[in-house]
Order: C-alpha cells, then structure tokens, then sequence
C-alpha cells in the first residue's frame, strides 16, 4: 500500500467573507501578530499534523481514524494564488475551501473562485462562515455543530437553515448540488456545506474533518507519495531580505537538499542554480522560520538560491541530474506557454504570473471580452506606445494585473491616448475594463453622429421669433433624426436654407439636439420669411455618398421616414440619386 502525503488545500472566496481568520482558527494563532521577537516573516503553508486535529476535537477522534500524515494549508488566500500552483494538467491544490459569508451568499469573487475550481475539477468544500452575525446567536464553548445547535434558539436555527439553503439554491445556478455536510449521504454528488464561526472557533473541527474524510476516500491516488526529483511550485519571489533573493514554494513531490542542483524559469528563460539554504515554519502557530538541510513533499519551504534570477512566480523549480535534465528542461519550456486564445483586436493585459493572466482570461472570456495580448511584467512604455499606435480605436487599452507602471511609463503615460486599467482583484479589473470599452464605444458613436448628417426634420416655432437675418435666431422643434452645430439644410424644394452655427437649450449651448426636442438656433446665410419660414418644414442636408451608410444603420422609423423624404427632393433633379454604391 502507498503512503499517502499531505493534501495540498487552498483557501478562496470573496474578499472580507472570513479567508484568514479561518486559517487563524486553525492554527490556533493570529498571523497578522507578529510574534515576539520574531523577525522574520513565516513562510506561505501551514502544515497542520494531525495531533493538531484530535487536540481541536477534545478527544472525540483519535490518531488511528487517520491515514494520512495531516493537511497542508496555502496561507495565501485566494483564487489567483490557486491558479499560480500549477502543474503538469491543471491545478496544485488537491482540494480547495470556498469560504462564503452566510450573510451574503455569494459575491463577485465567490462567483471567480467557483469558475476556476470547475475548470481545474478540483473537489472543495463550502465553509459558510460568520453564523455568529445571525440574530438571536447565543455565544457558547466550542462545541460540535449539532451540540451547538441544540443549545441555540428555533429561531435562529431556522434562520440559519434559510441562509443555507439560500447559499444551496445558488450554488445550483452553477450546476452544483450541495448540501449541509451531515445531511450527505454521497460526497461525489453534492458539495459539503459547513457552518463555522471563525471568530468562535465553531465547525472548525468539522471543517478538518470533512477534508481529511474527502482526502482519504477520494483522493488516495493523486496524494500517494511519489518518490523521484524534488519538484515545487513558486508561491511568492522575495527581494530585499536579509538572505536576498528567495523563494516561498510548496514542495509537492520528491525531497529537496541543500546544494542540491536546480532548473528555474527566469523573466531571461530557464537558468540552472543550487540550492543554498532551505528554511520552513518553526510550528504553524509561529512566525518563526528555521533552517533545514532537507525537506521531503508535501511541504512549505523558502528556498534561497546560490544566483539571484527574477524567478517567475507560478512556475516551477525542479530539482536536476544528468538522467533527468532533459525532460526538466522541456517541462520547464511548456508551463511558460501561454495557453490563451487571443484574438486579431482586443484589450492588451499585463500580469504578474502565468496563472494570473489564464486565471483573468477565463473571466474575460465569459465576459466576451477578447484579449489581443497577454503577457508577464510590468506596464512599460513600449507597451504604450504598441497600444497607441493600435488602427482600432477599441482596442487602445492596457489592462494590468497586480503590476505597476514603470517610471518612463509613469512619466509619459499623459502623451498616449489610451486607456490603462489596473487592479490586484480580477472582477474589480473587468468592471473597470468593461466600463471603458462602453464609454469608448459611446464617444465613438458620438463622434461618429457629430461627424455624419443624421435625416433629420424641423419647423420653426413662430411664437419664438428671436432675429430676422445675420444670423437668423428662432425657436425650432426637432421632427425627427438629430441636428447638430454645422448641418447644411435645404426647403422641401431642395434649395438651400442656411447652416446651423449654434444650439441652445435655456442658458445652455448645445452641440446637438434630438428628436423631441425644443431649442433656440442660429442659422447662417439665410434671411427669415425670403428663403425660410415658420412652420414649413426644414431638412438636414445628406450627402449621396452616405444615404447607403445610413440605410444599414438600424434608423429609427421616423427618421428612415424622413430619410425617404430628403431622397425625393433630391429626385426632383436626378432621378439615380441615392441609388450609388
């Protein structure tokens, strides 16, 4: 029989709905207190053993229940965090928590961190945290759920039955059944819902329960421990340590030693190193890092290398020797393949890691949005001036991922006409993207309408004669179509009837003026009563090349009304006009 290693556990979910502090009650610590003394920050995983687990459970399970060693938690919350543990044919993590606030059910990144485990068919489990904010909770001893229950009032019991099943009913708009964790009778058809409180220490146990069951039953097989060279994925690249450059990673298969020789993706390719120090947590309730000759999977280590490489975060370090070089090297080269499909026009996204820029491309992708280029690194005024100088005014944006500008971009980025969008939350990124690709759309279609006469029909108002000649001012109501600052108008006979030079609307001056509309206008090269008159209609003034553009442009019926109008004046002198290509 295979030994079994830790299962690697990711935690995700909407921002403020409990990530953390459910990794706090775990650990039985806070890690946002620095420990006394302590002058090192601990590494990215907690391994939680299982003397950890009978110890939170007050004895109602013991040791020999298990078979595996215990759980290794990522300590970096997350979905982009998820998507940069990757490996050969999807995701790290073996199994993932998505922690939901019972309150609110699901939110913008509950919705991100579900689409990411259904493409990666990572099993997970539904933490609905925060039973403590439903009213009427009574504060009790940590105690097992249903225990808890019983000492609560029906109502909040039955309230907490209704959020739950609010959060089922949801879960079910994605074709995922789920259901409270007790109430399972087949974990391969329905996700575990559990209730917990991390504030209160409640469900913290059935939350670890729950996993390490799903662990044990359904995961043997991708958790066996496999022997052979040492391979981790890169969590986080640190700079400006006093050890200098080094890696946080999860160790996931094989061991690593010190001085042992390594492959590492680099911003310059693949480079070869050593490494030369190894450090993991002290204990998972400190922030105290201690040094290590060797580390075996699954595990949580900072790696110091022997070289100071840019190491790529969400790629992979993967130990070397003269049998395996090759195929290291190849494993290597394909994980820094892009695999997005990109598009002929598009927005042009920036990123910090590979699994950042596949993690947003999937939510682009069900946004419609297309990507036209997707790369690593910061905003650089090269990538300005690419985008600036893109034909498609559409696709003259830059979108960027937990990067920041540089300082030549940052110094110039007022020359460029173009839009740059940054943030370190995906759906905050994609409602900003969306919202310029709308606006930029509406100020094209407004130019594009200030630019091309509209058919449009007006009558002068004859209570709201202002001026006679030079120019003509009078109150007009628009008929149909859309008049705007510099139309040339024509009678009904086609003779000319002036050139609109300004639009006002009470104290307003105005570029345009809609159907409906009642404004005071100034026309030019025209004397009121000899060539205009009140109450005979005036039309906009189109060009022939143009009426075939405005046929296919999803005209409203009263102006394709007034468009046939303008057609027929123009007939009275040749009988062909409009009918050119």
């Amino acid at each position: 029989m295979s030994t079994l290693r830790q299962p690697i556990i990711c935690v995700l979910g909407h921002v403020d709905h409990g990530k953390t502090s459910i990794l706090d009650s775990i650990r039985g610590t806070a890690i946002s207190k620095k420990e006394e003394g302590g002058i090192t920050q601990r590494i990215a995983a907690t391994e939680i053993g299982i003397n950890r687990i009978v110890e939170l459970s007050d004895g109602r399970v013991t040791k020999n229940i298990f078979k595996i060693p215990g759980l290794l938690f990522v300590d970096t919350p997350g979905h982009v965090a998820f998507a940069n543990m990757r490996t050969r044919g999807g995701a790290l993590a073996d199994i993932a928590i998505l922690v939901i606030d019972i309150n609110e059910g699901l939110m913008p990144q509950t919705v991100e961190s579900i689409n990411i485990l259904k493409k990666f068919k990572t099993p997970f489990i539904i933490v609905a945290n925060k039973i403590d904010m439903i009213s009427l909770f009574r504060k009790t001893d940590k105690l097992p759920l249903p225990e808890f229950l019983k000492q609560q009032r029906e109502e909040y019991a039955a309230d907490m039955e209704t959020k739950i099943y609010n959060i089922v009913n949801q879960m079910y708009q994605y074709n995922l059944p789920s259901e409270r964790y007790d109430r399972i009778s087949d974990f391969t058809k329905s996700v575990p819902i559990v209730p917990a409180s991390a504030k209160y220490g409640i469900g913290i146990i059935e939350i670890l329960l729950t996993v390490t069951g799903l662990a044990q039953k359904y995961l043997s097989e991708s958790i066996s421990k496999k022997e052979g060279d040492g391979k981790a994925s890169v969590l986080e690249v640190r700079r400006g340590d006093s050890l200098g450059l080094t890696l946080d990673s999860i160790l996931y298969q094989g061991t690593f030693k010190a001085g042992s020789k390594i492959l590492v993706n680099t911003s310059h390719g693949i480079k070869e190193t050593k490494i030369r120090a190894m450090f993991v947590n002290a204990s998972n309730r400190s922030t105290r890092v201690i040094e290590k000759s060797s580390v075996s999977s699954a595990a949580g280590v900072r790696i110091v290398l022997s070289d100071s490489y840019d190491v790529l975060p969400g790629t992979t370090v993967i130990e070397i020797n003269p049998g395996n070089e090759e195929e290291a090297r190849k494993e290597l080269t394909d994980e820094t393949k892009i695999k997005i499909e990109l598009a002929e026009h598009g927005i042009t996204l920036k990123a910090d890691t590979l699994g950042s820029l596949e993690a947003i491309a999937y939510e682009m992708g069900q946004k419609n949005i297309q990507i036209r280029s997707a790369q690593i690194g910061e905003i650089s005024k090269r990538d300005l001036i690419d985008v600036s100088t893109l034909t498609d005014p559409m696709d003259r944006i830059l979108a960027g991922f937990n990067v920041e500008l540089s300082p030549d971009a940052k110094s110039s980025v007022m020359a460029y006409d173009i839009g740059i969008v940054t943030s370190g939350v995906i759906y905050h990124l994609v409602e900003e993207i969306d919202k310029w690709l709308v606006n930029r759309k509406n100020a094209m279609e407004e130019e594009r309408k200030q630019g091309m006469p509209v058919p449009s029909k007006f009558v002068i108002m004859p209570d709201y004669i202002f001026r006679a000649a030079k120019p003509v001012i009078v109150g007009v109501k628009v008929m149909s179509g859309r008049i705007k600052v510099d139309d040339n108008l024509i009678r009904e006979d086609g003779k000319y009837a002036g050139t609109i030079k300004s639009i006002r609307e009470g104290e307003t001056s105005k570029k345009f003026a809609e159907a409906g509309s009642e404004v005071a206008v100034a026309i030019d090269g025209v004397t009121l009563n000899r060539q205009i008159f009140p109450e005979r209609p005036i039309y906009v003034d189109i060009n022939e090349e143009v009426v075939r553009a405005l046929r296919s442009n999803a005209l409203d019926e009263a102006t394709m009304g007034t468009l046939e109008e303008i057609i027929k004046i123009k007939r009275k002198d040749n009988i062909f006009w409009g009918t050119k290509a």
